[in-house]
């Protein structure tokens, strides 16, 4: 992760200062993906500018790509189950937990602050396990389906998020820090325990976005959301009602599936709004919050929760 040019044209962020002071502006989540497709550098160049001119920015970041690397490197297998709603993701067994931490928090998440750091952002590194800063119960069996069978596989080491600190985060933000953080989790036992289990990076996203009342951008490597999947040309730029919605949860497909997901709790817990974008032009997260990629706004869940004269 060494190498990349930190800095983007600038154009769009002078524009961007231009329009509002980033100090009266709602924090800003970026989720910067884990794909070795996805180039940090404008993110990280973006994140500088944004800290600079007073915007208080939160970092999220993935890692699939380094840890299946890291577990290959162990001599392992990396697994990917079905879960009986259709979602595939990674099967987590103490193994696994253990090249997964050493990837995320260990490399990652140290590199990345390093870069940070290196950009003149004064960025602290944490995991979700830090001041139980992401925390919920562990989840130690699953329902998969293998063969088109249903069947519970135990020993898994992965959590629901249910709770997030966001008073670190804010004493962070208010102090002039920007928070760069990664999976994993805390996960809490049944018998009042504490392990560091598996969450899914742009969920933990959400999840801090929603505690916040931030802004969410999910920087991938795509431009967004497309009606179809396989035309670049059909880019969805913004969904503001339910049923734009639901035109966005029909065209997602694979990864950008969860994403969506990821944008619906986002916008449920407390989110402002939220951007599926492309990391990898210049100046990417400026770009997002001018209006790049797909924009979900928050009355397209809002709406949804109108029942008997009551609002969310």
């Amino acid at each position: 992760m060494t190498g990349f040019d930190t800095g983007g044209d600038g154009a769009a962020a002078a524009a961007a200062d231009a329009a509002t002071d980033p100090a009266d502006e709602p924090p800003v989540v970026v989720k910067i993906g884990g794909a070795k497709a996805v180039d940090p550098a404008g993110a990280v160049g973006d994140v500088a500018h944004l800290a600079a001119n007073g915007r208080r920015v939160v970092v999220i970041h993935g890692g699939s790509t380094v840890v299946d690397e890291t577990i290959e490197r162990l001599g392992m297998e990396p697994e990917y189950v079905e879960s009986a709603s259709g979602v595939t993701g990674r099967f987590t067994d103490a193994e696994t937990m253990e090249a997964f931490t050493m990837a995320m928090a260990g490399k990652l998440n140290t590199e990345l602050t390093a870069r940070f750091r290196e950009a003149g952002v004064d960025a602290v590194g944490l995991s979700g396990v830090d001041g139980g800063l992401l925390s919920g119960p562990r989840k130690s069996a699953v329902r998969v389906v293998e063969d088109g069978k249903k069947k519970i596989r135990r020993g898994e080491h992965s959590g629901r998020i249910e709770s997030v600190n966001a008073g670190l985060l804010s004493g962070l933000l208010d102090d002039g820090y920007t928070p760069v953080v990664s999976p994993p989790m805390e996960g809490k036992e049944s018998d009042g325990g504490v392990t560091a289990v598996n969450t899914d990076a742009d969920r933990a996203a959400a999840a801090v976005a929603g505690a916040l009342g931030a802004d969410l951008v999910l920087l991938t490597d795509v431009a967004g959301v497309y009606a179809d999947p396989d035309d670049p040309d059909t880019l969805i730029e913004s969904a503001a009602t339910p049923d734009e919605l639901a035109a966005v949860e029909g065209a997602a497909e694979g990864f950008m599936g969860k994403k969506v997901m990821a944008a619906k709790e986002a916008l449920s817990g407390g989110a402002g709004r939220v951007v599926v974008a492309d990391a990898n032009v210049n100046d990417p997260l400026v770009a997002a919050l001018g209006g790049a990629g797909t924009t979900i706004e928050r009355s397209a869940v809002a709406e949804r929760a109108e029942t008997g004269g009551e609002t969310a």
